[in-house]
């Protein structure tokens, strides 16, 4: 019952805000949307690396209803509303998640051996981080700057993921086409043979 109340609460809520949304936010989410880096859901959706599957259906649910076809004049809205429904079966999709999740696990780990490294030069900062015990680099982690370094080498790390794969694929389709090559040639070899079998078994009267 009281998760049915907070169900309503929350449908009221947002036909209020969507009562309130401009046309020009609607078009500016369209643009924000197709502009977004497109290897990264969690971009699209405007969460942060720890959202939950929870916080993926209701960002999503307010984000299409604010690029919705019937809602929104813009001419792309269609493709915005498109691309936020792929950003959230990505994101719900448990293997694709953790691939993600895995990057972005990658990326801090970078992040923190280039960050160890300038403290070591910095004898102040490597006493002051001894004396915290640790409490300063989790402040830094939650920085508006490390949050944007993290997004940056998630972007860099996804894109030579994706590069590799994309060249996997491709040597792939190419031994592909070489044993199709070499089984044509092998089919065409063998139909000559026979072709010159029958020929020699035609003479033979000839021959005799």
């Amino acid at each position: 019952m009281g998760e049915s109340n907070t169900s309503a609460v929350d449908d009221l809520l947002l036909k209020e805000f969507f009562a309130e949304v401009s046309e020009v936010e609607r078009d500016n989410e369209v643009i924000r949307i197709l502009s977004c880096f497109k290897l990264n859901p969690f971009e699209f959706m405007k969460l942060s690396f720890d959202s939950s599957p929870e916080d993926v259906k209701k960002q999503y649910r307010k984000l299409s209803l604010m690029v919705h076809p019937d809602k929104c004049k813009h001419p792309q809205a269609k493709e915005a509303f498109g691309a936020l429904a792929k950003a959230q079966q990505q994101l719900l999709d448990q293997q694709e998640r953790d691939y993600i999740l895995s990057q972005v696990t990658a990326a801090k780990e970078e992040l923190r051996a280039k960050r160890k490294k300038q403290l070591k030069k910095d004898t102040a900062s490597k006493l002051k981080l001894l004396v915290d015990e640790g409490k300063s680099e989790q402040q830094y982690e939650q920085s508006e700057e490390f949050q944007q370094e993290l997004k940056l080498k998630v972007r860099e790390l996804l894109t030579e993921q994706e590069w590799r794969r994309r060249k996997m694929a491709m040597r792939i389709s190419e031994e592909e086409g070489r044993l199709k090559k070499d089984e044509e040639e092998q089919k065409e070899m063998w139909k000559r043979k026979r072709e010159h079998a029958e020929q020699w078994e035609g003479t033979r009267e000839q021959r005799s």
